[in-house]
């Protein structure tokens, strides 16, 4: 399953040159997979409850084009690979209006417990993450 959220560049987001800056990417797919997670059934706020939180260990992005001021994108979230302990997921970042491709990356998490200490994701949510191939080259 991949998912997808859209969002209007602010102007608050963007440089000088009016480019969106490189660091709210980040924001972005944070938004995306929590509206991933959300759409297959499990939300970060039910997860935390039950004691398991995820924590991003690893962030990969490749900008391609800029975003700028006022352009409508999409962040399309998918999960790349899962284990016990660690869940990747996938990103393309996109201009809604043309489908043209801004930026791809991968984040990677691992699941902690309340003491924040390594855990394993619960059965029942890696049952709700099932991975996906690519549809864009990351």
């Amino acid at each position: 399953m991949i998912s997808a959220v859209s969002h209007r560049v602010n102007y608050s987001e963007t440089d000088q040159m009016g480019f969106a800056y490189h660091a709210n990417y980040l924001i972005w797919m944070d938004m995306a997979r929590t509206e991933h997670l959300r759409a297959r059934g499990v939300s970060y706020k039910e997860l935390e409850a039950q004691g398991t939180y995820l924590t991003v260990t690893d962030v990969h992005i490749r900008y391609r084009q800029p975003a700028r001021y006022d352009d409508m994108i999409r962040i399309r979230c998918w999960v790349r690979e899962l284990a016990s302990r660690r869940v990747i997921f996938g990103y393309a970042v996109e201009r809604a209006e043309t489908d043209e491709l801004l930026a791809t990356a991968e984040t990677s998490l691992i699941a902690l417990n309340p003491r924040q200490t390594l855990s394993r994701i619960p059965e029942h949510v890696r049952e709700l993450l099932e991975p996906t191939a690519d549809p864009v080259r990351l």
